[in-house]
């Protein structure tokens, strides 16, 4: 079965045409893991309320920060993986929030799988609408400034959040979702062209 993301259309921006297609391969490495996860455990994240799943990204972006900044880890596990984790929790977070209170909670991996896509398209789409206006800025960025920047949308979303959603300017929980995700891609990318280098 083709994936949404192999169906993305083509643009005509060359270094825009390079992001897309390390994007694509990025998304491809977390979704092997996502289907490995469900091989394992099927959709029993489904029991997890979307806050629950914020705290899970909070952890995890905890971790990376501080690694980043002692420079050294107790566990074998790599920020690379932890990142390709905040991705997987925000796509099961957009999908929590996508889905009817009735939904059940099992699904068949045909069913998540195309669930999957479709939060990974809207979440690209948001990108190169972004990416229009700030024409690839985020690669003159470290990845330690998107972490913080990870952080600082994960605290956001709480604030949201613990407030029931209820806000007066700001974007929503789904559109902080959808930046962490793009952040943590871009992180990915640039985490692999240092391993190149």
């Amino acid at each position: 079965m083709t994936s949404i993301i192999e169906c993305m259309p083509k643009h005509e921006n060359t270094s825009f045409q390079h992001t897309e297609s390390e994007y694509k391969e990025s998304i491809k490495e977390c979704k092997k893991v996502f289907e490995k996860k469900y091989h394992d455990y099927g959709t029993a994240w489904r029991i997890l309320r979307p806050s629950s799943l914020t705290d899970q990204i909070f952890i995890k972006a905890k971790r990376i920060r501080s690694i980043q900044e002692k420079g050294t880890q107790a566990i074998e596990e790599d920020i690379r993986q932890e990142f390709i984790g905040i991705i997987n929790y925000c796509v099961m977070a957009l999908i929590q929030l996508s889905l009817p209170p009735d939904a059940p909670l099992y699904m068949d991996y045909d069913t998540i799988s195309r669930l999957y896509d479709k939060q990974i398209e809207a979440t690209w789409e948001l990108l190169r609408r972004k990416n229009h206006d700030y024409d690839e800025a985020w690669r003159q960025m470290r990845v330690s400034s998107m972490t913080d920047l990870i952080l600082m949308k994960i605290l956001r979303i709480k604030q949201i959040e613990d407030k029931q959603g209820q806000t007066l300017v700001s974007e929503g929980v789904e559109a902080n979702y959808q930046d962490i995700l793009n952040y943590a891609v871009f992180c990915l990318i640039k985490l692999k062209a240092d391993e190149k280098d």
